[in-house]
């Protein structure tokens, strides 16, 4: 399929034909979900926890005596049933991770760059060279292109300007195309991808 390649100043500079096994693969809702929650995963720092009875400060006494009392024997003012006593069943320090098969990746990424073009998501520019460094130069060219939500894909290295003046726009994302991922696909509106960045993830994905 044929695109047109606009540079950013929204003038059309040339085409480029996309891979149909990468850009017009079907698009598998369910694979996506999965990886994005393999990501989100991944990214869970696991540090909350509470406290076992070995870690709990207090005292270490017999808070009354076994017999006599009436009452339940005891024998720490730390067991769970008292107040201030530790918590049963608590979060423990954890990796949240788990596995997911590299062709699920894969065909979920082919997915997320599929549903973009479908809906008329993907936009190709020729290259990010803006020339300058401001936010305020890059933001007039992104409104010049409609562009509020996005995430800019560029080849192995990012352009050095475009990713210091993208850095204080919240809504733009930009990455190298060894960072392409589902999850920061689907969360922008928009798609934007260099030249190079649709050679390189073709020739990583077919």
């Amino acid at each position: 399929m044929k695109v047109d390649v606009i540079d950013l100043d929204a003038k059309q500079v040339g085409e480029i034909e996309l891979a149909e096994a990468v850009f017009g693969a079907p698009v598998r809702p369910d694979l996506m979900h999965r990886t994005v929650r393999w990501q989100l995963a991944k990214r869970r720092a696991g540090t909350h926890k509470t406290k076992s009875v070995a870690e709990l400060r207090g005292s270490t006494r017999k808070p009354f005596k076994q017999k006599g009392t009436g009452r339940a024997r005891a024998g720490t003012r730390r067991a769970p049933h008292h107040r201030g006593g530790v918590a049963i069943f608590g979060p423990v320090l954890r990796d949240h991770a788990h596995k997911l098969p590299k062709k699920v990746r894969r065909l979920a990424l082919k997915s997320a760059l599929s549903a973009k073009q479908a809906d008329g998501k993907l936009s190709v520019v020729e290259s990010l060279a803006l020339g300058s460094a401001k936010t305020r130069v890059l933001a007039e060219r992104l409104a010049g292109l409609g562009w509020s939500s996005a995430l800019v894909i560029d080849g192995d290295e990012v352009d050095a300007d475009f990713a210091l003046a993208a850095r204080n726009l919240t809504e733009v994302q930009v990455l190298p195309q060894q960072g392409a991922n589902v999850y920061d696909i689907l969360r922008r509106d928009r798609l934007v991808l260099t030249r190079k960045a649709v050679e390189t993830l073709e020739a990583r994905l077919t």
